[in-house]
């Protein structure tokens, strides 16, 4: 399995505007070969730094399902106004991508 993931540092009163962009979006992931599960995570906020930090975890058959994913007409739909957010953001999100080493 292959996990991909972005963290997000989300500008202090800007939460529930960015839990709006993403439950509001058509990623289309469901219809994608070897997807298997999405899920958007919200961690506490940081006060001192203002930011409440988000990851996007998307889980894949395999790595080459995910690249497949992000040369897609579907992922191009789903980002196509992701740059009309950039006020939400403390800085670019951070992509980390995981390749499954053991598990139960």
């Amino acid at each position: 399995m292959y996990f991909a993931m972005n963290r997000f540092h989300v500008a202090a009163g800007q939460e529930e505007a960015f839990d709006a962009v993403w439950k509001a979006r058509d990623s289309s992931l469901s219809e994608m070969p070897d997807f298997i599960e999405f899920h958007l995570l919200r961690g506490d906020s940081v006060p001192d730094e203002g930011y409440t930090p988000f990851i996007s975890k998307s889980v894949w058959k395999t790595k080459d399902a995910f690249v497949a994913w992000t040369k897609s007409d579907n992922f191009r739909a789903a980002h196509r106004n992701a740059g009309d957010n950039k006020a939400m953001y403390l800085g670019p999100p951070k992509f980390e991508g995981y390749t499954v080493v053991e598990g139960a």
